[in-house]
């Protein structure tokens, strides 16, 4: 790989400047020296960012698949791909070589040709983290088809919405999955999903828990005997590289998720290329990221990235506290991880656990660790660099979205002076710009505004399956011409970028504009916080008061929630002050997050403002029996 690799800060800035004077030249040289291409581009890039129209390589023709796997055979066909470990510990991991993915892929891309999926047919993956899942992606897109993963713990009617919006015609699930102690029925979910489905033909069936499961013939299939009978090889499919490669859906504001669009080329180039810089990762090393592929995240840094770079990349079935809360660290002991990828909300809970988790087990492999998914707090970033990177590992604290389909902002290990709760700097070729109220550019250091990104880079989502205005509008309006990721920023002194949540997280208290981060940060400063979430809500004499949801360290100690509630408005007061106090405080017992781990303020908004009314579909949150909790114990009056 002959990417622009960054030894030191002056170089990174000597890049960075280069990228930014030259796009087409940065992107371009990066793009044919690096892929295998059936046929080059006639333009690096085509754009008009006021009606959110990107084109990147355009006139090329590509296989992503192929360039996961194939290109990849004649030096390190007998290379692990794929480390699978199992939910039980006591089950044995595989190692899968390219070789062997070669031919699973080429099987499986058989299979789906002879059930009638062609180029551009759209394909619901519903799986549990088990390797069949990024073979039936990388199948896909080898054939053309656009895979839609949708996370193995959603429900019914959210599968349902997903199929339909997209029109899937095939769907390939299993019979069960497991997590930590249970054993989910995937396959009775498909089939009550499909009942409100008319565009699913045909359904494929992995046998992974060999629970009993309804087939309904001719529709169901088992999928083992298809692979048994498919030919082992298979001539991947000549795309154009503006064709969709995949449609994943993430929660909009107002419930109805949006089908997010990426296609061919610019995808692969940039998630490579992030996957390599972001993470220092060379020849032999052993990336680990914990994200389930049903995110971006795992698209993006299990799949997509790692074989991308001929890398080796573990797919974890199971989850932190099983059957332990040293499940992660004894894994990255066992397969001398070197790289480890994690979610601040994984870093919390498990800071809370007993340091001998942690202790008993050997971390010298690891070289860079990574937080993903939600800025990270103070507190969870000293524990997780002290403990897991022993302070001699860059942590690499990054921030990008399912819309930009790749890493954005991240310090660059060995290269980025690290800094607690700061994602740094832009990697070369994002152009991030801060806007102020009245949609100006806020320049110089030591400021705060809207993060928007002010010219196109490869990984970019290209539209909303469907509903491009509405991509337009939720992207392209507030700022025009400019990407809004929808998210604050400051920029400090030496012009690291700070993500300070979303920018609908302000709130309006007697005149006062207040972010509920730092109102957070302050609360989650008290020893007997383990996490808070902060609304506003309706208020006669203010305008709008604050109500905080707050979840206590469970140290075995009881304690006077009225001194506890003193001392944290206290807290507040001194650390922002007096106008930021809480009106209301409710302790909980957890917060409703996706499952990426975000917090979803919107529904706390509602439960805070008595609108119990329209939450949307609850069912796709990490936790969705919080809500009910959370609305029966609310405060009525402060």
């Amino acid at each position: 790989m002959s990417y622009y690799t960054v030894k030191n800060l002056e170089q990174y800035f000597k890049h960075y400047n280069k990228s930014v004077r030259e796009p087409r030249k940065f992107w371009g040289k990066i793009a044919q020296e690096n892929f295998s291409w059936y046929q080059l581009w006639d333009d690096v890039l085509k754009y008009n960012m006021a009606e959110a129209d990107v084109r990147w390589f355009d006139g090329a023709k590509v296989n992503v698949a192929k360039n996961c796997i194939d290109r990849h055979l004649a030096k390190r066909g007998d290379k692990t791909a794929i480390i699978f470990e199992p939910n039980d510990p006591e089950e044995e991991s595989q190692f899968i070589t390219y070789n062997q993915l070669y031919e699973r892929v080429a099987r499986m891309a058989n299979v789906l040709r002879d059930q009638g999926i062609r180029k551009g047919d759209r394909v619901c993956i519903y799986l549990p983290m088990i390797p069949e899942l990024s073979i039936a992606m990388l199948a896909c897109a080898r054939i053309g088809a656009v895979h839609s993963v949708v996370f193995a713990g959603f429900s019914s009617s959210a599968v349902a919405s997903r199929i339909n919006d997209s029109g899937c015609k095939l769907v390939i699930t299993s019979d069960g999955g497991y997590r930590g102690n249970k054993t989910i029925n995937l396959k009775s979910i498909i089939d009550e999903a499909l009942e409100k489905c008319e565009s699913v033909e045909n359904v494929l069936v992995v046998k992974r828990t060999g629970g009993e499961v309804a087939m309904n013939e001719p529709r169901d299939k088992w999928i083992e005997p298809l692979l048994q009978k498919a030919a082992e090889t298979n001539v991947a499919e000549i795309m154009d590289a503006e064709d969709p490669l995949f449609i994943l859906y993430t929660s909009g504001s107002t419930g109805k998720p949006k089908g997010m669009v990426h296609t061919q080329a610019g995808y692969m180039v940039y998630s490579a290329y992030t996957f390599k810089n972001v993470f220092n990762y060379q020849e032999e090393d052993v990336f680990w990221c914990t994200a389930d592929i049903g995110w971006i995240t795992g698209h993006s840094y299990i799949v997509y990235g790692p074989l991308l770079n001929g890398g080796t990349t573990v797919i974890f079935e199971g989850i932190p506290s099983y059957p332990d809360h040293s499940r992660f660290w004894e894994v990255i002991q066992e397969h001398k991880v070197t790289q480890f990828y994690t979610a601040p909300t994984a870093i919390r809970s498990l800071s809370k656990e007993n340091i001998d988790y942690v202790q008993k087990f050997s971390l010298d492999s690891l070289r860079v660790i990574g937080s993903v998914g939600e800025p990270i707090n103070e507190e969870a970033w000293h524990w997780y660099n002290d403990n897991v990177g022993q302070k001699r590992c860059p942590l690499v604290d990054t921030w990008w979205q399912t819309e930009t389909g790749g890493i954005m902002i991240s310090p660059l290990p060995f290269v980025t002076p690290t800094k607690p709760t700061y994602a740094t700097l832009p990697l070369p070729g994002i152009q991030p710009v801060l806007m102020d109220e009245k949609r100006n550019e806020i320049e110089g250091n030591q400021v705060v505004g809207s993060l928007c990104i002010k010219f196109p880079w490869p990984g970019m989502a290209r539209t909303i399956w469907n509903d491009h205005q509405r991509y337009k509008e939720t992207y392209y309006s507030t700022f025009p011409g400019k990407y809004f990721s929808g998210d604050g920023a400051l920029r400090d002194e030496v012009g690291y970028y700070r993500i300070t949540g979303r920018v609908d997280d302000v709130i309006i208290v007697s005149g006062h504009n207040l972010g509920t981060a730092p109102i957070e940060d302050a609360i989650n400063e008290h020893p007997a916080v383990a996490e808070s979430a902060v609304v506003g809500f309706p208020h006669s004499v203010k305008g709008n008061a604050l109500y905080g949801f707050i979840i206590l360290k469970d140290t075995g100690e009881s304690r006077d929630r009225n001194n506890l509630m003193m001392e944290i408005n206290r807290s507040i007061s001194e650390l922002i002050g007096p106008i930021a106090k809480l009106d209301k405080m409710q302790f909980v017992s957890g917060l409703p997050k996706t499952r990426s781990g975000k917090i979803m303020r919107r529904i706390l908004r509602k439960i805070a403002e008595g609108d119990f009314e329209n939450y949307g579909d609850i069912s796709t949150l990490m936790n969705p029996e919080i809500v009910a909790e959370i609305q029966k114990e609310r405060i009525e009056n402060p």
